[in-house]
């Protein structure tokens, strides 16, 4: 196996004993690390893993559940809710447009003890969130933005209400910083930055001086980063670099939910694990579609839900396109479990396989409600109607 990089290579880190928890309401979280939601793969079965190469520290968000179909009771949703008994605090992801229908999720949450921590979603550039003004859409809507955080701060009751968000919708609509200030002035308890607008979506390289500025322009309130971190070495380069009071990490663990050892051991300064050969990958790929099965109650279906993460699992292992494709197609435990043995199970961990994954595209049109930018402050355009009707992206 190739050793990991140890904390010891970035001398100018602070180990984690000399730095401030990050504080999100009651609970303080050590490391400062958190899972960010994404659609299809932060489900209960996934934080679950990440969760245990950390030995239980950070922070895992569900993924984004949308407040109408909450409100609804939507069966899917109400599937992605559900949290394993050993998961605190609960950190469930909501997004919303429509104020009234977010404070009524929340108080949902709070009446019915869904939840332990809520975050709000207005990063997301997919086009058929911003198309209805949602995610990373929204904040350019000033007025908008400020009644959805009022309506969640002031039905959370005791639970601390975050939000994670976007530079931006472009480069000629900047909103991070105006959008920073009336969270702190409606009461939410920390900000998750993603350092690219809506429309770079996952291209280029993060912007983490726009970090580095949001932290200075509201200093009340924990400022999270996001973007461009693979490794540890990236985690702990962000904080030195911006003075961000924590991490958030999205692509960077995609089939590799041991990243979150790693960055525990990076921020405590102990020796960090040494990379997962194949063979120990190919057992986390087995146990990962068998929690996906119990989750859904069906094998076959956690089976080909979990076909999405084998490429990222694989990544740089020499395999071949042949059995790559007939793994993915792979639709029981014993059959996903008999190709994964056809491998030569005693390669080491690739070189380069740390570096950049998942989608990487950029410099895309954002799809916008019909004269959306004509008026930041206009948001007559704007309904109950653009709520979206189920979770999960």
């Amino acid at each position: 196996m190739t050793a990991a990089l140890s904390p010891s290579a970035f001398p100018s880190a602070a180990p984690l004993a000399t730095l401030s928890p990050l504080v999100i309401g009651p609970y303080a979280v050590r490391p400062p690390v958190v899972l960010a939601p994404m659609a299809g793969i932060t489900n209960a079965p996934f934080r679950t893993l990440c969760r245990e190469f950390s030995g239980g520290k950070g922070l895992f968000v569900s993924e984004m559940i949308t407040t109408r179909a909450l409100v609804e009771r939507n069966e899917k949703t109400m599937q992605l809710i559900r949290f394993d008994a050993s998961e605190t605090p609960r950190s469930i992801q909501l997004y919303g447009v429509d104020p009234v229908t977010v404070g009524k999720a929340v108080r949902m949450i709070v009446d019915e003890g869904l939840a332990d921590h809520i975050d709000l979603n207005f990063g997301c550039p997919v086009p058929k969130v911003t198309r209805k003004g949602g995610g990373s859409a929204l904040p350019y809507k000033r007025p908008l933005l400020r009644a959805i955080l009022h309506e969640a701060v002031s039905n959370a009751g005791d639970l601390p209400v975050t939000m994670k968000m976007r530079k931006g919708i472009d480069d000629d609509h900047i909103t991070y910083l105006d959008a920073g200030r009336i969270a702190v002035e409606e009461g939410v308890t920390a900000i998750a930055l993603h350092g690219r607008t809506a429309a770079q979506h996952y291209g280029g390289t993060a912007d983490w001086d726009a970090i580095a500025r949001l932290k200075e322009h509201v200093p009340e309130i924990p400022v999270l980063g996001n973007g461009d971190i693979w490794s540890a070495d990236d985690a702990l380069r962000m904080m030195r670099e911006t003075g961000c009071d924590g991490v958030v990490v999205g692509r960077g663990c995609l089939g590799r939910p041991w990243l979150f050892g790693d960055l525990v051991a990076a921020f405590e300064g102990t020796g960090a694990p040494a990379r997962p050969g194949l063979r120990e990958v190919s057992a986390v790929m087995l146990r990962h579609a068998e929690l996906l099965g119990e989750w859904i109650g069906d094998e076959a279906r956690g089976v080909i839900d979990f076909r999405k993460h084998v490429a990222w699992y694989l990544k740089g292992f020499a395999v071949g396109s042949e059995m790559r494709r007939r793994l993915a197609i792979s639709s029981s435990l014993a059959e996903l479990g008999a190709l994964l043995s056809e491998l030569d199970l005693d390669q080491p961990w690739p070189d380069g396989a740390d570096g950049p994954r998942g989608r990487t595209s950029g410099n895309n049109r954002v799809v916008l409600p019909d004269g959306w930018l004509k008026d930041p402050y206009d948001c007559s355009g704007v309904s109950a109607d653009a709520e979206l009707d189920t979770s999960g992206g």
